[in-house]
């Protein structure tokens, strides 16, 4: 589904990524975790089209077509979702027409008929359970005065309309409650499925108790130094980074 070889990012003179290597198959789940400054959100930056960064080196592609080569709206309508670590307030813009002209616009790039009124109410009301979210927020301006959990648990919801093929969550846990991180993190788990992807970018484990992954990527540098299991997240909640880090400076 996605394929990332040797790839490089730079903001001005500065190269954050340097030779990314990662390999995303349908049905996986994939934690990426690592130090602060180490190019985490950097790379979910890159993957999703942010033109602050630029790709000096490297491919990457999406359901066997160029990711780089495509408009970040391309990118969204092929399924690549990106959800981030501080979501933004749209003023003026209601959930609910923000979500219809997405998903329209979703269903426009794959030849489909535009949803009905109706049509679009009932899917609403269907994916606000997936996350637990108050009717009331759909109809309020986009995270506009919401709290942090709220915001968190819209993304979730609007991952749920927009039913991505690959979903790249930048530490989708960061300020959450222990309430709010169960219910966004079940929600991920119950929009997972065969058919597509989850990467989880996070410093902590307790978010990969709810989002089990199959594999576990370190990243420092730039760089993917260290891969494993489940079991590789819950060595560096009780040790720390640096054994991993000694290894790679020797």
């Amino acid at each position: 589904m996605l394929s990332v070889k040797n790839l490089h990012a730079s903001v001005g003179d500065k190269e954050i990524l340097r030779g990314i290597n990662l390999e995303v198959k349908a049905g996986e789940v994939h934690a990426i975790m690592g130090p602060n400054g180490s190019g985490k959100s950097t790379l979910a930056s890159v993957l999703a089209g942010n033109d602050k960064f630029a790709v000096t080196e490297g491919e990457v592609s999406f359901l066997g077509q160029n990711l780089l080569d495509m408009s970040i709206e391309d990118r969204a309508r092929m399924g690549l979702f990106l959800g981030f670590q501080y979501p933004v307030e749209i003023p003026g813009v209601t959930m609910a027409n923000f979500m219809k002209v997405a998903v329209n616009e979703q269903r426009k790039f794959r030849g489909e008929e535009p949803l009905t009124a109706g049509e679009f109410l009932r899917m609403m009301r269907d994916r606000s359970a997936v996350v637990e979210l108050d009717s009331k927020l759909t109809g309020r301006a986009v995270n506009e005065g919401f709290s942090g959990g709220e915001k968190k648990k819209n993304e979730i919801f609007q991952m749920a309309m927009l039913d991505p093929k690959l979903a790249i969550l930048d530490e989708t846990d960061s300020g959450l409650d222990i309430d709010a991180l169960r219910i966004v993190a079940t929600g991920v788990t119950k929009l997972h499925t065969e058919h597509n992807a989850t990467v989880v970018i996070t410093h902590y484990q307790r978010l990969l108790d709810y989002i089990v992954p199959d594999y576990v990527h370190v990243l420092y540098k730039g760089q993917i130094i260290y891969s494993g299991d489940k079991t590789l997240a819950l060595k560096l909640e009780k040790e720390g980074y640096d054994w991993l880090i000694n290894q790679h400076k020797e």
